[in-house]
């Protein structure tokens, strides 16, 4: 039986073959692999010192020794559901040995990217300017928002599409639901402005109307007239249905209003950047959640890869087990222990696919997509970026463009504009009234007469007591504006506080991934002799067994560390704000 090496890197252990009993164990030797230097990272500054945002850091790596390929070929890995992968489905590299980490220096108060053979890539919100990345066809949903399936069919997954973390977040600036509403409430708050403007300018109304009367009880009898006359009743008979139009038009004109109007299009204004200042909010967020959740799904699907490598580990241990019980060198209680050892991979393994399906369906339901469609991960999973500016200075940089700041300054200034116009009802209102009417009536037996008549009028208003209304309106604008400025503190704490978060958890999760590029070749080398020794007969199963899960813990560790190197900048990235596509 010949012993094939131990995947960690690629999280799927090479299957070991049965050969004839009388071959003789052939250990591959791997030669170490050389030690790769360090990228020199350095930020930008402008003119006056400050530091470029992180999306204009230039990235100068020297040169890196490259990792010898490994002597036995990697067989081809295949998906949760057994099919061949179009990509490595692990989230390290192939088999062979693993590069050699670099400690980062402690002295170095920003963190650095891991060593490897190549640079880490920038994703999406470290490029230049905004550029439109083509998506795949068949994601968009339907263009009727109230359209819902009402057949099995029409939801049943058909499009399993792989996408790229860049290509997710187009996805989500075009299909988003809750950035879509924040785009509606901007078109909102602009219609506001609009009918604010309005009062500059003077209403123009037209009236018509058109009557018949006569008479409807009293008829032409002369004596029931006369009666009715003594009565003091007229009876019309001095005519007969009468017919009556008129029409006119009214011109109205607020000529002063003590700074009404100006207040209320300012307080209009103001409430329309808010809106603004939401949506960009808004964008980041969900920009923010898109990444979050396309790194739970790498880091789905690179546990059902680590837990697909254990169950076939467990499986060949299973096959030990047996031979050596048939050939009286094991015991019964060696095979149950390994039966029960791959029962337990094989619950991890359906429990990581059942976490993978969650993760793919968040994703989804995050971008909006067709009713049809679902998404799996096509970026590998490797460090996504660097952050070289300092903390002290992105701390800066948040501060400078973080939209909640400048959300509550607005909402102070509304409250300003509030104050004025409150004050603005209480003063001198002036204004101008023009009206044109024309009248044309008459009856049967007469002729129609016509008649006009025009009106213009100023009127003057001015509130002298309210009962305290006004006093108590500004109060509570008052209080709006100290509330707004508590709100600036608060976000202002929370904002530094976001920034140190995100950049500890970056520095730490950096060193997690130095610790567990040694922690997995240890692991696997551990592994190796383990089963070599058990398959000589001088080590136990126990040994075996306690290896394989040490080595699926230490893949999990470096996929965990990876990821959660991404999330905090993602993170971070987000703290910061205002970063271009």
């Amino acid at each position: 039986m010949t012993v094939g090496t131990i995947g960690a890197a690629s999280a799927n252990p090479v299957p070991i073959q049965d050969e004839p009993e009388s071959s003789t164990p052939s250990i591959a030797s791997n030669p170490p692999a050389p030690v790769a230097a360090p990228l020199t990272l350095r930020a930008n500054r402008d003119l006056e010192g400050d530091p470029t945002p992180p999306f204009a850091v230039a990235l100068t790596p020297r040169a890196i020794a490259q990792t010898p390929p490994a002597t036995k070929p990697t067989p081809k890995q295949t998906t949760a559901q057994g099919t061949p992968a179009n990509r490595p489905s692990a989230p390290l590299p192939t088999t062979g040995s693993p590069p050699a980490p670099s400690t980062p220096a402690p002295s170095n108060p920003t963190p650095q990217p891991p060593s490897g053979s190549t640079p880490a890539p920038q994703t999406p919100g470290t490029g230049g300017a905004n550029q439109l990345v083509p998506t795949p066809p068949g994601l968009d949903p339907a263009a009727n928002r109230l359209q819902f399936p009402t057949r099995s069919g029409e939801v049943q997954v058909r499009n399993i599409q792989p996408i790229t973390l860049q290509q997710a977040l187009e996805l989500a600036e075009r299909n988003n639901r809750d950035v879509e509403v924040a785009r509606l409430q901007v078109e909102q708050g602009r219609a506001a402005i609009r009918e604010a403007r309005a009062g500059n300018f003077p209403t123009l109304g037209l009236i018509a109307n058109l009557t018949r009367s006569g008479s409807a009880f009293i008829t032409q009898d002369r004596q029931q007239n006369s009666f009715l006359e003594q009565l003091g009743v007229d009876t019309g008979t001095s005519g007969s249905t009468r017919t009556a139009f008129s029409t006119g038009a009214q011109l109205n004109y607020d000529l002063f209003t003590s700074g009404l109007r100006p207040a209320q299009i300012q307080a209009a204004e103001r409430r329309s950047r808010a809106l603004e200042l939401q949506l960009e909010q808004t964008r980041e967020d969900i920009r923010l959640q898109v990444s979050n959740d396309y790194y739970n799904l790498q880091n789905a699907d690179a546990q059902v890869a680590i837990n697909e490598a254990a169950v076939r580990n467990a499986e060949a241990n299973l096959r030990d087990s047996r031979a050596q019980e048939t050939a009286g060198l094991g015991t019964r209680f060696d095979t149950l222990r390994a039966e029960v050892n791959l029962a337990n991979a094989q619950q991890l393994l359906r429990n990581a696919q059942a976490t993978q399906e969650i993760a793919r369906r968040q994703l989804a339901q995050r971008l909006s997509l067709a009713e049809t469609a679902t998404l799996t991960a096509a970026d590998p999973v490797q460090p996504a970026g660097t952050w070289t500016v300092p903390l002290e200075d992105s701390i800066v940089l948040a501060y400078r463009n973080r939209a909640e700041l400048e959300q509550q300054l607005v909402q102070r200034e509304i409250s300003q504009a509030q104050i004025r116009a409150v004050r603005a009802q209480n003063g001198v209102t002036l204004g101008l009234t023009a009206a044109y009417n024309f009248q044309r009536s008459g009856t049967v037996d007469t002729d129609a007469r016509n008649s006009d008549s025009y009106s213009l009028g100023l009127q003057a208003r001015w509130n002298l007591f309210d009962g305290g209304a006004t006093n108590a309106q500004i109060a509570q604008q008052e209080r709006n504006q100290e509330i707004a400025e508590a709100r600036f503190a608060q976000n202002r704490n929370l904002v530094r506080f976001q920034v140190e978060q995100a950049y500890a958890n970056l520095q730490a999760n950096l060193a997690n991934i130095n610790t567990t590029q040694q922690s997995v070749a240890q692991a696997e080398e551990a592994l190796r002799l383990a089963i070599l020794r058990f398959q000589a007969g001088v080590g136990t199963q126990t040994d075996r067994i306690s290896a394989e899960a040490a080595l699926t813990q230490a893949q999990g560790n470096r996929v965990s560390a990876i990821i959660n190197y991404n999330l905090a900048l993602a993170q971070l990235r987000r703290a910061v704000s205002n970063l271009s596509p």
